[in-house]
């Protein structure tokens, strides 16, 4: 489909995540507008729009992934460079939020980071955010700009409904995923199971149970965001411990930080679903690993904030025809 936009409407890329840029790009008929970017050689980043953007409508895909520091300091300096041009507006797409998991105190004298950065954000002149699946949703509160938070339910349950799997059951991997694991369970039509482990006390063995009925089922976790894979390994081996058949995991963004990697190649998960939020390296592609792309969501969402339309029709028409799948 053909999207049709307003005259004054700017597509920019950092560094961080340019393939799914250009994949945006590519959906919306639009070229990316130019950027120079340039580090010095101690450390510090330049960036120069390389075009006029006066009285237009920008958005700037740059997730904050690994190297996160850096690649935030690059969306400031870019905001901060477009602030400076004169447009209409600057929407910072977020697809992965980095320090989104230090969004409270849970001991004395620590900062709340998430606030932070908002705060860093709408300084460097940044007019609306868009991000996809914080790890808390009560990170948007930080804001006191206008914010998405986006979801890749459909998606995945799209993913899942195609590869028809049978005696399916939805599991979080704690009880901290408890909601969002019903979501995928009420769309899916799917029992839900949560993975309960603890350790009551330092340097003693930890207290293995599934809540729910895994026997001879193919267990579907679900997470926000897989790191060192340490808790999806460790719940798919209980998994498979309490009677599990086939153990599948989907995790929106795939940090997959050091040993990640290894962890899922030597363990009983069968297959890793990720989406392109974070962009990965060739090193990390294994043959048990799969991203799906959230490159046409993600441009129908810019499309429909730069012409002031609401995206709640555009989900209720994917649960449509996930139903259809599912029927």
């Amino acid at each position: 489909m053909v999207l049709l936009l307003k005259e004054h409407f700017k597509l920019i890329s950092g560094t961080a995540n340019r393939p799914l840029a250009e994949e945006v790009a590519k959906i919306l008929k639009v070229p990316l507008t130019p950027v120079d970017i340039k580090r010095f050689h101690d450390g510090e980043i330049y960036c120069r729009v390389l075009e006029s953007v006066r009285g237009a409508d920008v958005f700037i895909i740059q997730p904050t992934s690994p190297d996160a520091n850096l690649h935030l300091m690059e969306l400031l300096i870019m905001a901060d460079a477009l602030k400076r041009s004169s447009p209409q507006s600057i929407t910072a797409v977020i697809p992965y939020y980095g320090y989104c998991r230090q969004d409270k105190k849970t001991k004395a004298r620590e900062p709340i980071t998430a606030k932070l950065i908002a705060n860093l954000l709408e300084v460097a002149g940044v007019k609306r955010v868009i991000f996809f699946d914080l790890h808390v949703a009560q990170v948007q509160g930080f804001f006191d700009i206008p914010s998405d938070n986006l979801d890749v339910i459909p998606v995945f349950a799209d993913y899942i409904a195609r590869k028809n799997l049978k005696d399916a059951v939805i599991v979080s991997p704690d009880a901290g995923g408890a909601s969002r694991a019903r979501s995928y369970a009420k769309i899916l039509n799917a029992p839900i199971a949560i993975v309960d482990k603890r350790r009551p006390e330092a340097n003693v063995a930890a207290v293995e149970n599934v809540i729910g009925s895994v026997k001879g089922r193919n267990a579907i976790i679900i997470d926000d965001i897989i790191d060192t894979a340490g808790s999806i390994t460790e719940a798919a081996n209980i998994l498979v411990k309490f009677g599990a058949k086939d153990v599948y995991v989907f995790a929106t963004h795939g940090l997959l930080s050091s040993p990640a990697i290894e962890r899922i190649q030597n363990s009983k998960i069968k297959e890793v679903i990720v989406t392109n939020t974070i962009s990965l390296p060739e090193g990390k592609r294994i043959s048990k690993l799969k991203v799906v792309s959230i490159a046409p969501l993600l441009a129908e969402d810019i499309k429909r904030t730069h012409e002031g339309l609401p995206m709640g029709i555009v989900y209720e028409g994917m649960y449509r025809k996930l139903e259809k799948k599912i029927k």
